[in-house]
């Protein structure tokens, strides 16, 4: 009886955690949902403009691909000197 009582409160205890983990997300989807609504009334008030947000939404886009261009050469040149460093190690 104490394996069925076990296997019971292990069932309990997974269904506890998920529901948590269910209303954790219910909660961040309802936070996303009322930012949703806000910039809707925002849009539909005229207190933004779609195209004005697409542009910068362009132009960010256009930002991160040089930023990443720019970590990606960066990493390049950490690589190679990481490497000069080992070289160095290896025969000093």
């Amino acid at each position: 009886m104490d394996n069925g009582f076990g296997i019971l409160s292990g069932a309990v205890t997974r269904a506890l955690a998920r529901i948590e983990e269910l209303e954790g997300e219910l909660q961040r989807t309802r936070a996303r949902r009322d930012e949703v609504e806000a910039l809707l009334q925002r849009m539909t008030a005229g207190e933004e403009n779609p195209a004005r947000m697409a542009q910068r939404l362009k132009r960010l886009d256009r930002e991160n691909g040089e930023l990443r261009g720019r970590l990606d050469a960066g990493l390049e040149i950490a690589d190679r000197l990481l490497a000069r460093v080992r070289y160095l190690q290896e025969h000093d």
